[in-house]
């Protein structure tokens, strides 16, 4: 699950990277696209903000299943030692 968050993550961030080199550029001024600076730098943040976000939910997921496994190893250690041997 993590890794998804992940990759949700870095696409989100490229497309937020594209939309900063789109007012950066002058391509935003042909016909047929969107020509406001403002909404591509608008774009740009809202994407690596979701991206920022997605990163953290990958980043607490991960932690969260390496504490879930964990505590199945301890779990799983005592009942082997706690098992009487013939």
């Amino acid at each position: 699950m993590a890794r998804n968050l992940y990759i949700l993550a870095g696409t989100l961030f490229f497309f937020g990277v594209v939309s900063w080199v789109m007012v950066a550029s002058t391509i935003h001024d042909q016909p047929g696209l969107p020509g406001n600076g403002s909404l591509w730098r608008t774009i740009g943040m809202f994407l690596c903000l979701f991206a920022i976000i997605a990163t953290v939910a990958g980043v607490a997921t991960q932690m969260y299943e390496q504490v879930d496994r964990r505590a199945r190893e301890r779990e799983e250690d005592s009942a082997r030692r706690r098992r009487p041997r013939p």
